[in-house]
């Protein structure tokens, strides 16, 4: 391998106008494209705002057309899911089915170089989900070029006690969500895998004992210091300001958090910053008229805006598998009250964040409700929480830092040893 590896970035959802999981594909493909010999690989859909960024096409990326097979797939599950941002199961189900076609195609269009060893590395950086396989990596085994995969996280399970909650979010499927370790592929794309980095402890522990010294543990979000630059600004006396920053669905937890913060809303010892839209807004709205205002939906790049007048982030999400805005708040300096479970609960400790026992809907917002209790009392400690915070996502979570940690795994690859930990 070169001083300067040279790396063919797979990354079919890339895209910087996008949020979730395309703004994540951008954001790590293009940083690791700033270190190394990189040529970045995606979707068609993405090729106008990867234009408009300013990359050049055929130099610094490649468009692959798989529309002919993506695009009515893709018809299909958002009919199958019923409902916009429902089913989140079902459409991972219709993507493993239909992405094999686009590594097809890459193949075809790649494959020669890959064989000629004019690439060090082939890195596919999304899908993330673990349940989609790619047949590249076994190509790239035979060709005797490493391939990395990940970071790969989802598939967190339901807890207990919000199969209510579950069924509205239309996820039939995730009660089978563990047959996908039998789909084709799963086994070979582990095996030929030179590098697994997972996102989760969780994807961790679903990776087949005989490679886990392969996997590496790295949270796939991250923070662009360009989008979330301030600091928080909260002010010193007057009510507490809380912010919740998601969609209004059920597992997001927007009902709890209201509810719990009610007595202190009426009050008048508490406000609530409410960014965000989806189908539960009417409804709380209805139930909850003081002491809260309603954002609505609004732009990414604004969201820091409101967000660094408040003393805290107030998401009690309780199926979150990364928690990008955890991160974003963190970044801020805004302290972040959070669920201990899944993603929030991993990016979280003591030191720089207040996290709540996972437990029964009820037993979230006691806990909640106790957490706001003591904070409208007593604010003093937030200010080095924040602190805190901030410097934890500086030293860990800028796009920048995790591209350097994964040229870090292009290293490991090359020159063999223990296998980097950045996270323990």
């Amino acid at each position: 391998m070169q001083s300067t590896p040279r790396v063919l970035i797979i990354a079919e959802a890339a895209n910087p106008e996008w949020v979730s999981v395309p703004l994540v594909g951008w954001s790590l493909a293009t940083a690791i494209a700033a270190k190394c010999d990189a040529h970045i690989v995606t979707q068609i859909r993405n090729r106008d705002a990867f234009l408009r960024a300013g990359l050049v096409e055929g130099k610094d990326f490649t468009a692959i057309d798989s529309e002919a097979f993506a695009r009515p797939l893709w018809a299909i599950g958002e009919k199958l899911r019923m409902g916009q941002g429902k089913g989140w199961t079902t459409l991972q189900l219709i993507n493993a089915l239909g992405y094999p076609y686009f590594e097809h195609l890459i193949w075809k269009t790649f494959g020669s170089a890959i064989q000629a060893g004019e690439y060090d590395i082939v890195h596919r950086v999304t899908p993330l989900s673990p349940t989609i396989s790619s047949p590249l990596a076994a190509k790239c085994a035979r060709a005797g070029v490493p391939f990395v995969l990940g970071p790969l996280n989802g598939g967190v399970p339901w807890p207990k006690g919000f199969d209510a909650e579950r069924r509205r979010e239309r996820e039939w499927l995730s009660y089978l969500r563990s047959a996908y370790k039998a789909l084709p592929g799963r086994k070979a794309t582990q095996r030929h895998a030179s590098a697994i980095l997972t996102g989760s402890r969780h994807t961790a522990s679903e990776i087949a004992s005989q490679h886990q010294d392969k996997c590496i543990y790295m949270p796939e979000n991250g923070i662009d210091p360009k989008r979330f630059s301030e600091r928080a600004e909260a002010p010193k006396t007057g009510p507490l300001r809380a912010c919740f920053v998601g969609r209004l669905v059920p597992y997001k937890g927007p009902d709890m958090l209201l509810e719990a913060a009610d007595p202190f809303l009426k009050s008048g010892a508490l406000e609530i910053e409410m960014i965000g839209d989806g189908p539960m807004l009417e409804e709380l709205k209805a139930v909850h008229t003081t002491g809260v205002n309603w954002r609505g939906w609004v732009a990414h790049e604004e969201v820091q805006d409101i967000l660094k007048t408040c003393h805290l982030l107030s998401f009690p999400s309780i199926r979150e598998f990364g928690g990008g805005v955890v991160l974003e708040a963190m970044a801020l300096g805004v302290p972040p009250l959070i669920v201990d479970y899944a993603g929030p609960g991993e990016l979280v400790c003591d030191k720089w964040g207040i996290k709540v026992p996972i437990g029964s809907r009820d037993e979230i917002i006691t806990g909640f409700r106790n957490a706001l209790s003591d904070l409208c009392k007593d604010r003093s400690a937030l200010e080095a929480i924040g602190n805190a915070a901030a410097v934890r996502v500086q030293s860990h979570f800028t796009w920048e830092r995790k591209a350097h940690q994964i040229t870090q795994v292009y290293g490991w690859i090359a020159k063999g040893g223990a296998a980097p930990d950045f996270f323990s």
